[in-house]
């Protein structure tokens, strides 16, 4: 039996709504962020030294990271399914998609959410001014730019067929959602780029997204 162990508001979801789409059966073992910190609870670090989520288990196989988890799902669960044929130039998309969500998508925006959190901090009030100054010249010069940028792309490449990879929806489409979901949530994605929004709506109603939110309950990123 698949075991996902799911966090709360996190990139595990994408682990729930792929299982749906292969129609496998799992188990789920909730997590809960500490409310303060934000961090994933030391509990996790029983399953993984990282003490992080995503994370599945299956049988004695333990095993972490948002794209290791699709590609392991899809090869040995998907039978053809949610990604186009080795050696073909769509598996090379595919693939690149894969790594792109976390390897470039990602970090601008977790940067953003740091430095947002970091204006918000309690600290001394001769501090405060020279902190928010600092933050907001680090996003303005660097962050925000580059969350343009990437936004920018993606909506140019979503120009060219319905989902990242072609006109077929596949594994990388779920991937690709946390970080989109993640940019409309705090970092402006909004209708002046219609065809990621229109990505995001295709997604969102999709039967096997809704049943993995039901099995997965709040995620707030929809919020």
């Amino acid at each position: 039996m698949i075991i996902v162990h799911h966090l709360n508001n996190s990139r595990s979801q994408r682990v729930l709504w792929l299982l749906e789409e292969l129609g496998l059966e799992y188990e789920v073992k909730c997590y809960e962020h500490d409310p303060k910190t934000m961090l994933a609870p030391a509990s996790l670090r029983q399953v993984h030294p990282l003490g992080k989520s995503p994370v599945i288990t299956d049988g004695d196989l333990v095993l972490a990271e948002s794209g290791a988890i699709v590609e392991y799902l899809v090869d040995r669960y998907g039978q053809g399914h949610l990604a186009p044929p080795p050696g073909t130039p769509e598996r090379l998309r595919y693939t690149y998609w894969l790594h792109y969500a976390e390897g470039s998508a990602m970090p601008p925006l977790l940067l953003k959410l740091v430095f947002d959190r970091l204006e918000q901090e309690p600290m001394l009030f001769f501090v405060r001014p020279i902190a928010r100054a600092i933050s907001g010249s680090v996003k303005s010069s660097f962050i925000a730019p580059q969350i343009t940028q990437h936004l920018d792309y993606l909506e140019a490449e979503l120009g060219k067929a319905l989902w990242f990879v072609g006109d077929e929806f596949t594994a990388a489409d779920i991937q690709m959602s946390f970080p989109l979901e993640a940019a409309a949530m705090r970092a402006g994605l909004d209708a002046s780029r219609p065809k990621l929004m229109a990505f995001l709506d295709r997604i969102h109603s999709r039967p096997a997204y809704q049943k993995a939110l039901e099995r997965g309950g709040l995620y707030e990123l929809l919020s």
